[in-house]
């Protein structure tokens, strides 16, 4: 899928829809130097534990979510954001259906 249009106001809860039992995602921007991407996940799905090379930054737009890094949780709504960090394992299940912008910086 393409990325965002450039230079124009986005409303990016709006730009990325839930589907019943799935994870969708849309990349909003994509550079050598990170990416950003919107993620919609319905109630009670979920990613695996998993590492990355680099920190991310998820912003939870709507709904709630728990997150697990390094096997210590937190419980995250709209508004609220965590960054985990580079090399350290971590996991994320919707408590309900949520929305979140994922930004990655490889750094």
């Amino acid at each position: 899928m393409s990325t965002a249009p450039k230079s124009q106001s986005l409303r990016l809860a709006e730009l990325v829809n839930y589907q019943e039992s799935s994870v969708v995602s849309r990349q909003i921007t994509k550079a050598e130097s990170g990416n950003v991407t919107l993620f919609a996940f319905d109630a009670g799905q979920g990613l695996s534990e998993h590492t990355a090379p680099y920190d991310a930054l998820v912003h939870v737009l709507e709904g709630e979510v728990e997150v697990s890094i390094s096997g210590q949780p937190f419980r995250l709504n709209a508004g609220d954001a965590i960054i985990m960090p580079a090399h350290e394992p971590h996991a994320l299940k919707a408590v309900q259906k949520f929305k979140m912008l994922l930004t990655m910086i490889r750094a």
